[in-house]
């Protein structure tokens, strides 16, 4: 076991929105290590957004991040012999960060030619409440309300 908690990595503000959330979210969006090519992509899906919809764009992405985190989820536990499905609420931190990876990777999975196409088309989706990430969030949701009688298993 570790002998000590790590220390807790704070992240800079993007340069454009100066936020800490979209700099989380274009980390995650990052391949090979490839930021400035990962910023680009996120700031053209904004921008996307914007011009489909007429709204501030940043406001759009936020609300539709919301509308993808989980409150809870299940996890696995094994009693005596058999393991059982357990609701658990989710951590707050862990909220943001489930929703960021479930947006792109089904943004990931779209049809889109681009991946700038496909973001925005995730973002548009998942704001109106639709979407794959928004189907995931509400299956997880199913689930743990289908294992409630189990919660008592909590650790």
């Amino acid at each position: 076991m570790r002998k000590a908690k790590p220390k807790k990595r704070y992240i800079l503000p993007d340069p454009k929105f100066n936020d800490t959330l979209v700099t989380k979210f274009v980390n995650c969006l990052m391949v090979d290590g490839k930021k400035s090519i990962a910023y680009r992509i996120f700031y053209d899906a904004v921008e996307k957004v914007e011009e489909k919809l007429g709204e501030n764009g940043l406001e759009v992405w936020k609300k539709a991040l919301n509308n993808i985190t989980p409150s809870v989820e299940v996890k696995s536990r094994r009693v005596g012999g058999a393991t059982f499905q357990v609701p658990m609420e989710v951590r707050p931190e862990r909220k943001t960060s489930l929703g960021i990876k479930w947006m792109i990777t089904f943004a990931r999975k779209r049809g889109e030619k681009t991946m700038m196409d496909r973001l925005a088309g995730e973002i548009i989706a998942a704001s109106k409440g639709e979407g794959a990430a928004v189907k995931k969030k509400d299956d997880t949701h199913r689930m743990a309300e289908a294992n409630k009688a189990f919660s008592h298993f909590r650790f």
